[in-house]
Parts: C-alpha cells; structure tokens; sequence
C-alpha cells in the first residue's frame, strides 16, 4: 500500500517537485486563514470497494483491517487545507492488533460471568448482569475515545502530527452518563450529551503544540432542540404506523395464533419470513425516518462545527437538511444492494461532501506548530469490535 493518488487522479500542480506551495492569506501576526478543498473522485474508490469485498470474503474478514488502512489513506490525500494534503500514517497491523485486545477485553468479563454462574448456581445471574451492562456501555464510551485517539496520533498535515489527549477512562464514564440521562429524559437530554461529549475531545485535541478549543457558547448558538422536537414528535406516526403493519402482517399470516387460523388449520407463517417481512417494512420506513431527523442531523453538524476553534480561527459547515438526507439515502441504497461492498465509495463521497461544506474565520498559527508526543502503538479495536468505527 502507498501513498500514490487514487486512480482517476492526477497529481495537483502543487504537488509537482519545485513547484510554489500555496499557503492561506498570512496575517501581521503571522497566523493563517485556513482554506478547505478536496480532490476527491467518488467514482474512483468503485474499484477498491470491489477489492476489498472479495478480500473480506477470501479472507473471512481479515482483509479489513488493511482495506480499511487502504481507505483512508486515500480520503485523507484527497483533502486539502491551504493547498496541502492531510496524510495518514496508520498501518493494517495496528488495527489488527487493537482488534485482538478488544476480543480479549470483551471476552474475559463474559467467561467470569459464566463460572461464577457454574459455580455459585443461576440465582447469582441477576446480580451480575447489571454491572456487565454498565460496563459495556461504558466501554463503548471507552472505545469511541480511542478510536478518536488513534485516527487523530496517525492523521498529519505538513509533517505535523494530531494528538488527542484526556482520558479514555473519564470519557467512558461521561459517556455512560450521558447515555442514562438521554433514557430517563425519553431522548429529551441527547443534543446536550451530544454537544458534551464533543465538547471532551475537541478541547484535548492538539496540532503539534497547538491546542483546539471548543466554544460551548458559540455551538448552543446553531439551535438544535427545535429540529430534535420537530423528528421527536414526527417519529410517533411512523412508529405506530410501523408497529400496526406488524401485527396486522403477524394477524393475516396466523403468526398470533388467532381462531380463524387454527379453524382452518393454516400453518403459521416461518419465522424466518417473519423476520424478512419487519427487515422490508423497516427499509420502506428508513428514507421517511431519515427525512424527519435530517433536519435535526444537519442542525448538529453545524452546531458541533461552530464551536471548534484553533488560535483565532473558526469553523463553520454549510449542510442543509435535504442535502444530507438524499446523501444518506444514496449511500443506504448502494451499501444495501452491494451488500456493504459499497463502503470505501460511501466513505469518500460522504467526504467529499462535508469538506465542500466546510470553510474557516479567521487565522491559526499552524506554521509555528511544533511536534509534541506519541500516539498508541494499537489500533481502534473496541470502535471495530462494536461496529462503530469512524470511517
């Protein structure tokens, strides 16, 4: 694997050995007003998408660690601040690695569980689930955090290197926090955990010996919670629409049992059709549930993206709510007919798209960052474990 540009892409004039590097305006000061583009070709990721399907096939999965790798070096060469390209440094190896300690992280709770069952008697189960279940959700947290970790330690920009500090353990337990407020709330709490969670890694996260910052003021600014009332409310109809579909399908197949079916000794309908019947009845929902939330997505983007500072500039992304819904609608088609072959071209048109929304104000001291600090040897395995991996 190497860093040569993706196929369809020749290389920028800047890129040309000799050639003046352009730079943002340059300030008195010396700061820099950060400019975004992108060189990315969708169309020119179909060809890895396929290789790395019939790789993940062959290999049972295994491909993906160095398919994912693949991936993202070409998403990140194809993003441009100030005319020069982000680069990614991590290797297959590492999130291989970071895969295997995940598995043993998830599995040694899970084997204690089933001998202190074995040796105490089932009546000790109840008292064991609970603190798993916490765990889990925290470890999720915990998880998010180092995906975040490793992706910012292998991401860097003119030879200067991201580095997300903090702590993966106060993270987990923040996260869990949130997650229990959002539930007794009935989902009311989720914008403001979403704004503090967010609010925890950009405040860590450094270029070099820059440090970002998150301005709590200036996201709270982008409102959020009338687009989160707006999907909130709008989300009743679909669910009841969805759970009378259901029941009728469940009814007319005889899958409730009803007299009518045993009278006339009709075989209840197989529950694997069953399952495939709710799969198609919750496809034919998705783009109407995504339609209602996209507002609300679109809102926390730019809400999220407001308060993200570095030295004396901001940020700002200009993504509607229509755009981002046919955008989700595209890629949730292709991912589904391709059955997931699909997702390097998902990836870097999803890219492509927020980079084209994303502009900055004002000026950053990047020239005078310095390198700082070491990022993890392993991977983001908990993120990969539990299906949530950024890109």
């Amino acid at each position: 694997m190497t860093d040569t540009p993706p196929p369809g892409l020749s290389p920028a004039p800047e890129d040309t050995p000799g050639a003046p590097q352009p730079t943002g305006p340059t300030t008195a000061g010396g700061g820099q007003a950060l400019v975004f583009d992108t060189t990315l070709i969708p169309s020119s990721f179909i060809g890895l998408s396929l290789k790395n399907g019939l790789l993940n096939l062959v290999t049972l999965t295994l491909w993906r660690f160095w398919g994912k790798t693949e991936v993202r070096r070409r998403v990140w060469q194809g993003i441009r601040l100030n005319g020069d390209a982000f680069e990614y440094t991590g290797r297959g190896k590492e999130l291989f690695i970071g895969f295997l300690l995940a598995l043993l992280v998830l599995g040694l709770p899970f084997l204690l569980i089933i001998f202190a069952i074995q040796f105490l008697g089932p009546m000790i189960a109840p008292l064991l689930i609970l603190p798993l279940y916490i765990f889990l959700f925290w470890l999720v947290g915990f998880g998010v955090f180092t995906a975040y970790r490793y992706m910012a330690s292998r991401t860097t920009w003119r030879g200067i290197r991201f580095r997300l500090g903090g702590s993966a353990t106060n993270f987990g337990w923040k996260y869990l926090g949130v997650l229990l407020l959002t539930g007794i709330t009935a989902g009311w709490y989720g914008p403001a955990g979403e704004r503090s969670l967010a609010e925890s890694l950009w405040r860590d996260l450094k270029f070099g010996d820059r440090k970002f910052r998150f301005n709590m003021q200036r996201s709270e600014r982008e409102g959020v919670y009338g687009a989160f009332a707006l999907g909130w409310f709008l989300t009743i109809v679909p669910y009841f629409l969805f759970i009378g579909v259901i029941v009728a399908i469940g009814v007319a197949s005889g899958a409730y049992g009803s007299p009518n079916a045993l009278a006339s000794n009709d075989q209840p309908m197989p529950e694997l059709a069953m399952v495939m019947i709710i799969y198609a009845v919750l496809l034919a929902f998705a783009p109407i549930l995504l339609l209602i939330w996209s507002p609300y997505y679109a809102a926390m983007l730019r809400s999220i993206t407001a308060g993200v500072g570095i030295d004396d500039a901001t940020f700002r992304i200009d993504v509607k709510a229509l755009p981002l819904w046919w955008l989700m609608i595209v890629n949730l088609f292709f991912l589904l007919i391709t059955l997931g072959f699909a997702m390097p071209w998902v990836q870097a048109r999803t890219a492509h798209f927020l980079v084209q929304r994303l502009s900055s104000t004002g000026t950053a001291q990047v020239d005078e960052a310095l390198q700082t600090g070491t990022g993890p040897q392993s991977g983001e395995g908990l993120a990969d474990a539990f299906g949530f991996s950024l890109i």
